[in-house]
């Protein structure tokens, strides 16, 4: 089997010694975690989430041209326009007009000052518009940021090339594709707090709108580790989560990626978009080719995939292809430990998780990865760790137990040792969650145990 490295775990492994850091994971060293001290008997948090979705929260903010939508799922659209711009989109070669208008986030300080920051999205975006995130914030020492672009993004490729946008940075931070990184997270600096801001675009003289039902980020401050303390065993259950193979694909459009042996993320998202009961529908898989098995894999790569990254694997841009089906919500997030993916799955929410390893630290892998994406469906009566590991030569030979300590720390560390014996990234807990607009009990309860509601 061939799993190709991460264009992002690549790049930052070679930037890791000069930067101090990781630009995939966070860098920040342990003596640096004191920066926000922890109440008596509670550990110092590592991550905090912050997701704007309610008719109040699209309320809030500033607003240019944008309206907060009541009703079932509230939402943010185009009511009057803020202006009217052109973009040259670098990817098609073509400068097109685009009207817009503009919401921007209230400022959130984070419950950790950050070294590292991921946004995410849920929206619809009908043939015609599409939309642009931003981030932009302040920094410990008390100055601000520019806005960084997070993403441009439509649910189609027929108006724009969804992109991430290289070279940015202000000498301090740097976009990494999908990541806000501090440059330097030794030096102690952080980002204090954020503001995100929407613009939704639409063809000039229509009343067309992208609806917005989700924005916001992921903020987290890790500290370099090459392992992590061991955890015990909670709970023995297994999902039922459908099994595909990227491999089954290899070969196939590979002008997404070079084919199926990249497709680890859009594999994995398919798998738990159709947990939940959805699936593209027979129309919308109309353009691949009948002789193809799982055209729906096919169908996922092509929807996540980011013309300047030239993968699949932008993390916010899977979410927010899983949230294009119905009623279905998806964040980007960090977990700081597997005692929380164990209470995810024992609510019955799987996990697509991100992580690096050589071949001999994952035993019955039968492969090293510098970056790849499986999906977690549960734990055995041990305590180990059941997978749909998308790297499998068939579906049928998908399911995967993996051994509890080695995945635990191949996941949750942000600093490992590469086939060369350098240093390279870790994700640092990494992972995708995909859930239904109206979720149980339990699923709840589990979700904002991680403060996202």
């Amino acid at each position: 089997m061939s799993t190709p490295a991460s264009r992002r775990t690549v790049l930052t492994a070679a930037l890791a010694a000069a930067a101090g850091g990781s630009a995939l994971s966070s860098a920040a060293p342990a003596a640096a975690t004191a920066a926000v001290p922890a109440r008596a008997g509670r550990p110092r948090p590592l991550v905090d989430n912050r997701f704007w979705n309610s008719y109040t929260d699209w309320r809030s903010g500033s607003a240019a041209g944008t309206r907060a939508v009541a009703g079932r799922r509230p939402g943010l659209v185009i009511d009057t326009l803020a202006g009217r711009t052109e973009y040259a989109d670098p990817h098609t070669g073509l400068t097109t007009a685009w009207e817009y208008a503009t919401w921007t986030s209230p400022v959130h300080r984070p419950g950790v000052p950050a070294t590292e920051v991921i946004a995410s999205w849920n929206a619809r975006t009908p043939s015609g518009t599409w939309l642009g995130t931003e981030l932009s914030g302040t920094y410990t020492d008390g100055t601000r940021t520019p806005w960084f672009v997070m993403g441009r993004w439509a649910a189609g490729d027929g108006d724009i090339r969804r992109t991430s946008v290289d070279d940015q940075t202000d000498g301090r931070s740097t976009i990494w594709t999908d990541t806000f990184s501090v440059d330097d997270p030794a030096s102690g600096l952080r980002l204090a707090s954020y503001r995100l801001r929407l613009t939704l675009y639409r063809t000039p003289g229509t009343d067309l709108t992208p609806t917005v039902w989700r924005v916001g980020a992921m903020a987290s401050d890790i500290p370099d580790r090459f392992t992590v303390p061991a955890s015990t065993p909670r709970i023995a259950r297994e999902l039922a989560v459908p099994r595909y193979s990227q491999n089954v694909h290899v070969g196939q459009y590979p002008e997404y990626d070079n084919g199926g042996e990249a497709w680890c993320s859009p594999t994995s998202s398919q798998m738990i978009i159709e947990y939940w009961g959805r699936r593209p529908s027979a129309q919308e898989l109309a353009w691949v080719n009948p002789a193809f098995a799982d055209p729906q894999v096919c169908h996922a790569a092509r929807h996540t995939f980011d013309y300047q990254y030239d993968g699949c694997g932008n993390w916010p841009f899977n979410a927010a292809y899983a949230a294009t089906y119905r009623d279905m919500n998806a964040v980007v997030t960090r977990l700081e430990s597997l005692d929380q993916l164990e209470a995810l799955v024992k609510a019955g929410i799987p996990a697509i998780t991100s992580q690096s390893f050589l071949k001999e630290e994952l035993t019955g892998a039968g492969y090293g990865t510098s970056g790849h994406l499986m999906t977690v469906i549960g734990f055995t009566a041990d305590g180990d760790v059941i997978a749909n590991d998308p790297a499998s030569p068939s579906n049928e030979a998908v399911r995967r137990v993996y051994k509890r300590a080695e995945w635990e720390t191949i996941w949750l560390r942000t600093k490992r040792y590469n086939a060369s014996g350098n240093v390279a990234s870790g994700t640092g807990g990494v992972c995708y969650l995909y859930w239904p607009e109206h979720p149980t009990a339990a699923q709840r309860k589990a979700l904002a145990a991680l403060g996202i509601d």
